[in-house]
């Protein structure tokens, strides 16, 4: 065992990832957010540093009622979100998904927004709420640049869109005019929320002292709050901005060439946009699952494993799923059973090996995001001139969630990457809900959008000062 050990070390010492390396990393990655945050520098900067035009995280006194649409895939889902200040702040929610099929992710964008909007129409009715005009937070997970709260240009369809008519078109126009080509209801303001934003609003509700959101589940993103002063591309020197880092897009200048192994190299090669988001690559859900594949092949043809003898699902790429990995380190028993079905001839040395290759991986992954975490919170900690920062962090996402170490890996990483900040991790409830209601309630209250007709309230609003871009 020891001797097979020995050799399978030699696989895994590229991805252990020493704390040395681990604080080079956040040096570089300091370096680029600096970057995204220029005039003149962003265009060509790997990590985007989006302005999102959200000013303010919540102060605990919103209430009001809201809608939120959801729309990131194949499903979207409508929320009627009614956010009540007593009671401990109880969020009292009502839900409905509706799919969408293929040959409308195919086809007009006009097709598509109005499918949308017959949607909400049938939810308002079977809610009640037509005669109202209530304001509502739009959640849309694709690429926009976003130019003011309500208004979000679409860049590029990606997972599996490809509706004519809607890249480079502000979605906000094309949702409210299917709306007002039905005529039977209508909408009040409407703000654009990225899901990161969503986490770090919903957390926000209940702890005011967050200000950054994270999501480490198929892809990986984070957002915070910064000093508008800072924000080169948006006008104004007082108050903070929450900005859209776009961070899985970290090294696709280059800059982590030394830590990218060859097997990382492989999963880019493969995957659908070569050569872009080279951090979610070594991070992400959608992409962990196939970089252990890609390794246990390797060993199993250097007979390191199962007696040299691969099978054809272990040959199919994509075909050992990211959450085999948390099933794995989860129990050698679980180890076992996946083995199995996965047609492979083991024995317990070969289930203990693959289990270390799992756990090599998902820490990897751990450190790396506790590496950009860590940037992040120094970043806000000497832009505030403290010794000392406490933060909470809002996080979501199914490997975070789901996974048995990775929340202890991250946060212990963290914790010797950023020693200054005190950080608490809440994890999000309904981002892209409650999140979306809050961001709508926000922005209302720091009168960036018209209030509504008959939308929220916020006691706190005349105490709030007014600000514009």
């Amino acid at each position: 065992f020891l001797s097979i050990t020995l050799a399978v070390e030699k696989y895994l010492e590229p991805f252990r990832l020493s704390l040395e390396k681990l604080k080079e990393v956040s040096v570089r990655l300091k370096k680029d957010l600096i970057r995204g945050l220029g005039k003149h520098s962003h265009h060509r900067a790997a990590v985007k540093m989006l302005p999102t035009f959200v000013r303010a995280t919540p102060d605990g006194t919103e209430k009001g009622d809201y809608l939120a649409l959801d729309l990131g895939g194949t499903n979207f889902r409508v929320l009627y979100v009614r956010v009540v200040e007593e009671q401990q702040k109880v969020v009292k929610m009502d839900s409905k998904i509706c799919s969408i099929p293929q040959e409308m992710m195919l086809g007009t964008g006009e097709q598509l927004f109005d499918h949308i909007a017959q949607c909400l129409g049938e939810f308002l009715e079977s809610q009640d709420l037509k005669g109202q005009t209530l304001p509502l937070g739009f959640t849309f997970s694709f690429p926009c640049e976003q130019k003011e709260i309500d208004k979000s240009i679409l860049i590029r369809w990606t997972k599996g869109f490809s509706c004519s008519g809607v890249e480079g078109q502000d979605v906000v126009k094309l949702l409210k005019e299917a709306i007002h080509r039905r005529g039977d209801y209508d909408i009040g303001s409407v703000a654009m929320v990225n899901d990161t934003v969503g986490t770090m609003m919903s957390c926000g509700y209940r702890d005011q002292s967050c200000e950054i959101g994270m999501i480490i589940g198929t892809g990986t993103n984070a957002c915070y709050m910064e000093e508008i002063k800072n924000v080169k591309r948006v006008e104004g020197e007082d108050g903070r901005m929450c900005i859209n880092t776009e961070w899985g897009g970290f090294g696709d200048d280059g800059s982590l060439k030394d830590i990218l192994t060859e097997f990382d190299e492989v999963v880019d090669q493969t995957s659908i946009n070569p050569g872009v988001h080279t951090f979610e690559k070594m991070i992400s859900g959608m992409y962990l699952g196939e970089i252990v594949r890609l390794l246990l092949v390797k060993m199993a043809e250097d007979k390191l494993l199962f007696k040299g003898e691969t099978s054809e699902a272990l040959l199919t790429p994509g075909q050992f799923e990211t959450k085999y990995i948390s099933e794995i380190e989860d129990g050698l028993e679980n180890a076992q059973k996946i083995l199995t079905a996965l047609g492979l001839n083991w024995d317990p040395v070969d289930a203990c090996v693959v289990r270390l290759v799992c756990d090599t991986i998902s820490s990897r992954s751990a450190r790396l995001c506790a590496a950009a975490l860590a940037t992040i919170s120094n970043r806000i900690r000497v832009n505030r001139g403290l010794d000392h920062l406490k933060t909470t962090v809002g996080v979501d996402g199914t490997v975070y969630r789901k996974h048995p170490n990775f929340s202890e890996e991250l946060q212990a990483a963290v914790r010797l990457l950023a020693p200054k900040c005190d950080i608490t991790f809440l994890v999000s409830e309904d981002g892209s809900g409650k999140g979306a209601a809050m961001v709508t309630a926000v922005a209302q209250t720091t009168c960036i959008l018209p209030p509504s007709q008959q939308g929220a309230t916020n006691p706190a609003a005349k105490k709030k000062k007014s600000v514009r871009t």
